[in-house]
């Protein structure tokens, strides 16, 4: 029995004992987190690079992959390393860090995907007022409202967890510092204010998700009345994944943070955790932008440049 004022580190969970397969792991981790940074880098690259895409959608969008980098690279990397030293390790400040950074980075990406929403529907049914109602100041403010709503809960549930008394050992049965894998390290009922913080969180986050199905309701009816099936077409196909991804990253948060201890198993837990913690910010990038026309564009656009910048430049030198 240990008290978490004396607790050095904790140990994660370890995918497995098998030498091969934890290359295996470290190989499939590294592979996703590639793809990840890859796709989330273009997307930060073509929109700051192209003034054509220096609009609210993409503005917005441009934050997002900030956000996924951000995501991917706090609990992925110390897995990959994990399983490639074979150990278990994490220091008590980097736990700390890991939740705080997890709860801030996941809060900010549904605030922010509900602000996306946002921004669709005043495009959609709202044209006349777009450029009123989304001008470059209000934009700002929003993004604003996204990061500080997320550093504020993540202060939050950040003091709440780690203020409490940790007797149960230090084994934290998930592959990075998660909320409800270390309230199962306190002592006794300790653990049920910060239970009441994530209640309230949950109740918010539903909300938001009211708001964004709401919104779309009215975005596929204002929809439907398009005369061109063409048109019909690029809005359901840029509309249906964004509320899938968002039905997926909800799903499995609240019920990774919600469902009751009976269900908790170390397989199913690592199952939902990957699935909301490492296949959201690796899939947007695709989602959300490479079946964009103008994304495209303007990739094509940028790597053109760069082989004849790289042409020119070896001529010089060959000069």
């Amino acid at each position: 029995m240990s008290n978490s004022s004396s607790l050095n580190e904790f140990l994660l969970l370890a995918f497995t004992d098998t030498w091969e397969l934890q290359l295996l792991h470290f190989s499939l981790f590294l592979g996703i987190y590639l793809a990840a940074l890859l796709g989330n880098g273009l997307i930060i690259t073509i929109v700051a690079c192209d003034h054509r895409l220096h609009t609210p959608m993409y503005f917005f969008l441009l934050n997002l992959s900030i956000l996924d980098l951000g995501t991917i690279s706090t609990t992925v990397p110390k897995a990959m390393a994990n399983s490639l030293w074979d150990t278990r390790a994490i220091s008590y400040s980097g736990c700390v860090a890991q939740v705080f950074l997890v709860v801030f980075l996941f809060g900010g990406e549904y605030s922010l995907l509900t602000v996306m929403a946002y921004d669709r529907f005043v495009a959609i049914c709202r044209p006349l007022h777009y450029s009123m109602l989304m001008g470059s100041r209000a934009c700002v403010k929003m993004a604003a409202a996204v990061w500080a709503s997320g550093f504020l809960n993540a202060l939050l549930h950040t003091a709440n967890t780690f203020s409490i008394p940790l007797c149960q050992g230090n084994t934290v049965d998930q592959f990075f510092c998660e909320i409800p894998q270390i309230l199962k390290l306190s002592c006794s009922d300790s653990y049920l204010r910060e239970a009441a913080v994530s209640v309230v969180t949950a109740c918010l986050m539903f909300g938001c998700f009211v708001f964004i199905v709401l919104s779309y309701v009215q975005i596929f009816t204002a929809v439907l009345r398009i005369p061109s099936e063409q048109g019909r077409h690029k809005a359901f196909s840029m509309c249906l994944p964004h509320l899938a991804v968002v039905s997926l990253f909800l799903s499995t948060v609240m019920f990774a943070y919600l469902k009751p201890p009976s269900l908790s198993s170390p397989a199913l837990d690592l199952v939902v955790s990957v699935l909301y913690s490492v296949v959201p910010p690796t899939l947007n990038p695709l989602i959300y932008s490479m079946r964009n026309k103008e994304l495209q564009d303007a990739l094509r656009k940028v790597i053109s440049w760069t082989f004849f910048s790289s042409g020119n430049i070896a001529i010089a030198l060959q000069k």
